[in-house]
């Protein structure tokens, strides 16, 4: 695998989202920004945001919808790379940006009744509604549980779809939009509901964990975070402490794992004329870097302008 570093300047950066012109948006959730990072690995601040801008996705209408956790607490290391220590006690929020103004505009705070904790990933679907993962706050005593919500990207409504998650994480559909996936970070297990209506699913009965089937459950320190889906349907979910991205078929039987130096690989993003490139986010060394995939990424339900 040859590994291209685009820019190693980025603070703590998630989300990644490939246009067509061959840059890269991510959010940086330590420097609270949507950043453009171009080919050249200049850097351009779209939008200076507050809270922890955590993931991030592009509507229909070419605006950015940011799931934004509120914000988390950082420290260094020896060697200089990054990394959260907890998180912040702010509840987030889910916002959209214009990519051309830097506009933005705060969405939702709150879901069915209940304050949102710590939105964290999003995707869409083929009807240009999203689905979001609330990943809940911790901290050293607590655990607030987590769920999966659904709403429009203009504000008229957000409905909880899943709950009783726990650290849900990355979500992603399968192409066809009949499978939803999601990553649970610290149980570091990936579990599939089937999608019976938009921003309804079915759930399994007790024992299933959160309802969900479960896909797969990694060992040791593999954490969870975000995840896409290539062409074949393989689920690719982002790995820290054991860095790295996962490649896993929808069954969960097939298992393959890319290695990658940092302590934080936190999201994967297909781009390219031909899809085969693959963007990560190495958080705690501040890069994005790409490399080729082993076949096209699956394309998303909403590709949005390049501008």
């Amino acid at each position: 695998m040859t590994l291209q570093v685009i820019t190693d300047r980025l603070r703590f950066p998630e989300g990644p989202i490939a246009l067509s012109d061959g840059s890269v948006v991510v959010v940086e959730i330590e420097g609270g920004a949507l950043t453009r990072v171009h080919p050249s690995g200049d850097l351009e601040v779209i939008s200076q945001l507050d809270g922890g801008p955590n993931g991030a996705a592009l509507g229909p209408d070419g605006w950015v919808v940011v799931a934004n956790s509120g914000g988390w607490l950082y420290t260094s290391e020896a060697n200089g790379w990054r990394r959260p220590t907890g998180q912040s006690d702010v509840p987030g929020w889910i916002e959209r940006v214009s990519l051309v103004t830097g506009e933005s505009q705060r969405l939702y705070d709150a879901s069915g009744g209940m304050r949102l904790q710590s939105p964290n990933d999003l995707v869409f679907d083929a009807l240009g509604n999203l689905y979001v993962t609330d990943h809940g706050k911790r901290d050293g005593r607590t655990l607030g549980l987590g769920a999966i919500h659904y709403g429009a990207p203009d504000g008229s409504f957000l409905r909880p779809v899943v709950s009783g998650l726990l650290t849900p994480n990355g979500v992603g559909l399968s192409a066809d939009g009949k499978t939803l996936f999601v990553a649970e970070t610290v149980t570091r297990r990936i579990l599939s509901y089937p999608v019976v209506a938009p921003g309804e699913v079915s759930l399994l009965p007790w024992p299933a964990p959160a309802g969900g089937h479960l896909v797969a459950g990694l060992p040791d320190r593999n954490f969870l975070d975000s995840m896409a889906l290539d062409a074949e349907g393989h689920i690719c979910v982002a790995s820290f402490n054991a860095c790295g991205i996962w490649r896993i078929s929808p069954d969960g039987a097939a298992r393959t794992f890319t290695p990658l130096d940092d302590y934080y690989a936190t999201n994967i993003a297909f781009g390219g004329p031909d899809r085969r490139t693959a963007f990560v986010t190495l958080s705690s060394t501040g890069r994005l870097v790409s490399f080729e995939w082993p076949c096209p990424g699956q394309p998303l339900a909403f590709e949005g302008p390049a501008s």
